[in-house]
C-alpha cells in the first residue's frame, strides 16, 4: 500500500518538479496538490493523506499559518515542510507548530526519500544543511534539560557521539567491532533511557551535554 502525499506549494513548476521526484520513489504517490494554506487544509480533510509536503511561504494563508489548523483537521497526518527558507528561527517555528521535518527545496531526490521515510516512521527530519544552525538556535533558547547522561554506559555514550557526528550504523559497527544489530540495540536503549525518539533529538542532546562539539 502506497504512502499518500498531499503537495502544497503556490508555484506550479515546483509542484511539477516535486511530483516527478516522488514518482521515482517506490511506495509513495501524490494524491493531491494545493496552492495555499487554506486549500491545503480543505484538501487534507477530504483526502486524509499520510504525509503533507508543505511550503512555508504561500500566497494567502502561509504554510506556517496552516500548520495549527492541520493539526486539528488531520491529526494523524505528518507534515514535512519543503522550503527555500533556511533560517533557524523559521525552521524552529515550523517544528514548534507541529511539523515533523524540514527539507530545503534544493535537496536531491535521495534526501527527499530519506525525509519521507523518517517522517513516515514518526521521526523528525532536518536537512543536513540546516541542522547545525537550528541546534545552535535551540541551545540559545535554553530549552528544558533532558535526563543526564549518567544513565548511559560508556559504550552507549561512544555510540551516541558517533551517531551525532552523522556516522552510519554500519560504519559504527565496523569501527567498534560490533554487529549492526548490537549497534541498533544500543541506539534503542539510548533513546529509551533519554526519552528521545529521533536522531535530531539525540544530536541536540549530545551537543547540549557536551558529548560532541557543534564544530566537530
Amino acid at each position: 500500500m502506497s504512502c499518500r502525499l498531499l503537495l502544497a506549494d503556490d508555484h506550479a513548476l515546483i509542484r511539477v518538479g516535486v511530483r516527478a521526484m516522488v514518482n521515482t520513489l517506490p511506495g509513495y504517490e501524490v494524491v493531491g496538490e494545493a496552492e495555499d494554506g487554506r486549500q491545503t487544509v480543505q484538501m487534507a480533510r477530504q483526502l486524509q493523506p499520510d504525509i503533507i509536503l508543505l511550503d512555508v511561504s504561500m500566497h494567502g494563508v502561509s504554510g506556517l499559518e496552516a500548520l495549527q489548523e492541520l493539526a486539528i483537521a488531520v491529526p494523524d497526518a505528518r507534515v514535512l515542510m519543503l522550503s527555500m527558507h533556511a533560517e533557524a528561527e523559521v525552521v524552529l517555528s515550523a517544528l514548534e507548530k507541529g511539523a515533523r521535518g524540514y527539507l530545503l527545496k534544493d535537496a536531491a531526490v535521495d534526501e527527499l526519500h530519506q525525509a519521507l521515510n523518517a517522517v513516515g516512521r514518526g521521526q523528525r527530519y532536518l536537512s543536513s544543511a540546516i541542522a547545525e544552525p537550528v541546534i545552535e538556535q535551540a541551545l540559545a533558547r535554553s530549552q528544558p534539560h533532558v535526563p543526564a547522561a549518567q544513565s548511559l554506559t560508556e559504550r552507549q555514550i561512544e555510540i551516541l557521539r558517533l551517531i551525532s557526528r552523522g556516522v552510519t550504523t554500519r560504519l559504527i559497527a565496523e569501527g567498534l567491532g560490533l554487529s549492526v544489530k548490537t549497534v541498533e540495540a544500543h541506539r534503542a536503549q539510548i533513546m529509551k533511557r533519554l526519552h528521545i525518539h529521533d536522531v535530531a533529538g539525540l544530536v541536540l542532546y549530545a551537543v547540549r551535554e557536551g558529548i560532541v562539539d557543534p564544530d566537530d
